[in-house]
């Protein structure tokens, strides 16, 4: 049996583990930490939203010599001063987004832009989004959000009880800021791509919370019943049990999201593929520190009160 079989054993027999429970006020300090962080970096940078939500236009141009920084210049001073979003498309391609652009604003862009490439100006795709459209799109997900979360609280009332319910949707609210607030720090593009990217590492969060609450309800059957073990002690036991199994779960999953983000998105320059790789990224492993650091510590705490 390998080393990391032989002590996931041992942690599930009880006969190593780690007082995740008992030094939880340092894990809540961290997370409170992080989280002012994320919140303070959402406040002052804000979030980079897409012309998906704040409407604009999006030039699709064929190859060129042209950098990227010449026709980020170009559009600028074409559209009048609006900031342009340039990614590199395969095969020397660019595609270049403005937001809040207008349909008269957009000709003189995508003029300027066949000029200074030296192709046709029907060579140069426009594609353009109203605000109207972008507003109803954030107002979906929000409202899908939001019922996500309903439907959490819920379940977990039902499967388990509503103390593990609210300490879920205390990890959920944690694990979305977290990944919010990286976005901003980092300035990337927030588009539909990343509000399924938010979506997915809530429900690999939640799994991973599940799973551990599912131990726990197990271990904490018939503690009544006994002397030997405090609520606490089971919690901490339960949260050892499935300690290595997380760290699996996570470490497989973060492996190719890792490779989308760094590999494709900064390597091969597929801009598109960041929208959707970092909040995987982060989310994940907010996730997974929320599942084991913070949910099972606090259903320890509204239990023991």
């Amino acid at each position: 049996m390998s080393r990391l079989g032989n002590l996931g054993a041992r942690l599930y027999r009880g006969e190593v583990g780690y007082d995740f429970v008992g030094k939880r006020k340092i894990w809540y300090a961290i997370s409170i930490l992080i989280t002012i962080t994320a919140i303070a970096g959402l406040a002052v940078r804000g979030l980079n939203m897409g012309i998906e939500f704040s409407g604009g236009a999006v030039f699709n141009t064929p190859s060129s010599k042209v950098s990227v920084s010449q026709a980020q210049e170009v559009a600028e001073k074409a559209s009048g001063g609006h900031t342009a979003v340039v990614q590199e498309l395969g095969r020397g391609g660019l595609r270049i987004q403005i937001s809040e652009l207008g349909t008269k604003e957009a000709v003189p862009v995508q003029e300027n832009l066949a000029k200074e490439l030296g192709v046709k100006t029907d060579k140069i795709d426009t594609q353009l989004v109203g605000p109207s459209w972008g507003e109803e799109i954030a107002g979906k997900a929000w409202q899908g959000l939001a019922i996500f979360m309903v439907l959490v609280v819920i379940y977990l009332a039902i499967a388990f009880e509503w103390r593990m319910a609210l300490a879920a949707l205390i990890a959920l609210v944690h694990d979305l800021t977290i990944t919010v607030g990286v976005y901003a720090l980092v300035g990337f593009e927030v588009t539909p791509g990343t509000v399924i990217g938010l979506l997915t590492i809530l429900g690999y969060s939640l799994y991973d919370t599940v799973v551990v609450f599912d131990g726990l309800k197990e271990g904490s059957k018939d503690i009544t019943k006994q002397t030997r073990f405090t609520y606490p002690e089971v919690a901490n036991r339960s949260l050892n049990s499935t300690l290595v199994r997380s760290i699996n779960t996570t470490v497989v999953a973060l492996l190719p999201v890792g490779a989308m983000l760094f590999i494709g998105g900064g390597l091969l320059g597929a801009g598109m593929l960041n929208d959707i790789s970092l909040a995987l990224f982060v989310g994940l492993a907010a996730g997974a520190y929320s599942s084991i650091f913070i949910a099972t510590p606090l259903v320890s705490d509204f239990k023991s009160r």
